[in-house]
């Protein structure tokens, strides 16, 4: 093992279980790195949960289990063989790609965030344009920002209701338990369902830690260079190699720092991350881990490849 996920699997599946309850309709999510887990793992466990699993595009159809539909969040510029998966639709060019393909749709609404989405005024255009492909309108989905608060988000989503039957289902995200169940009831005639994330999976942070291994600890003096680039040595200590780098996604944190605790204290980079090792130092006169103890790591895990998932 070098760079590993521990996850406390009780508290955890405690957290899951508390957000399915109060997340009537929920899709999970399971996209990129799986939030960590790994997108294999992770999706067998949404598929437990509901009858819509969400991925982040069409390459992400390829070993999910069955029992569940996914649903493509990305629009597909190129459709898949297979008629399953709902796919992501928020123009008319989106639709004309999908060409000679039948299937089942969402159309995808503009929100604040101004990504991809349809506006109030193309909206029959692009209805009309689904219709005459052929295709199938499984939902209409609205996706705010990550930035701002429930009832922004909610104003998002209610802009579009009065263009919207009541009978079309609504798929929303970036609402927290309380301004989702305030949705429900503020429009208890119509049908939302609501995609979670890393509030699925990540949100008891206290059930998971991330962490890497010591390879080798080497004595180094002040004034040499050591590491990928050559690194002056600020003072005599140790080189420590830790078993996680870029290779994991590993970097220096956005405020230039290093990612890795060891004993209550940050550890120091001699050498940015590098494919599967990082370079720390540890000046002389402080106590340094050793080979085969481990060093806690502050990293999104949404950006993480680990080596090793641990359920404990």
């Amino acid at each position: 093992m070098t760079l590993r996920l521990t996850v406390e699997e009780e508290r955890w599946r405690e957290h899951v279980a508390r957000v399915v309850r109060h997340s009537p309709g929920l899709i999970p999510v399971v996209k990129g790195n799986g939030y960590g887990f790994g997108r294999a793992d992770l999706a067998r466990i949404a598929c437990g949960l509901a009858d819509v699993v969400a991925v982040g595009t069409v390459h992400e159809l390829a070993g999910l289990p069955g029992g569940s539909t996914p649903i493509v969040l990305t629009p597909a510029l190129r459709p898949p063989e297979d008629t399953q998966p709902i796919l992501t639709v928020g123009s008319v060019r989106h639709v004309r790609a999908l060409a000679g393909w039948r299937g089942r749709v969402v159309v995808k609404l503009a929100s604040s965030m101004r990504r991809f989405g349809v506006d109030r005024e193309q909206l029959g255009v692009l209805t009309t344009a689904v219709r005459d492909a052929g295709l199938d309108v499984a939902a209409f989905a609205v996706h705010p920002p990550l930035a701002g608060t429930d009832d922004e988000h909610t104003d998002d989503v209610a802009a579009w209701l009065d263009l919207l039957s009541e009978d079309d289902e609504v798929w929303v995200s970036h609402l927290g338990l309380d301004g989702y169940e305030a949705l429900l009831d503020a429009w208890p005639d119509r049908r939302f369902r609501i995609r979670r994330g890393t509030a699925l999976w990540h949100g008891d942070k206290s059930a998971l830690h991330l962490a890497a291994e010591v390879l080798d600890v080497r004595p180094v003096r002040a004034g040499t260079t050591a590491g990928y680039r050559q690194a002056v040595v600020p003072s005599d200590g140790w080189v420590v190699v830790i078993g996680a780098g870029s290779a994991h996604g590993i970097g220096v944190l956005a405020d230039g720092r290093s990612p890795f605790h060891f004993d209550r204290r940050r550890l120091a980079l001699l050498d940015p991350p590098h494919m599967h090792v990082s370079m720390a130092i540890v000046p002389a006169g402080q106590i340094g881990p050793e080979v085969g103890d481990v060093v806690d790591v502050q990293w999104p895990l949404i950006s993480t490849s680990v080596d090793e998932v641990r359920w404990v």
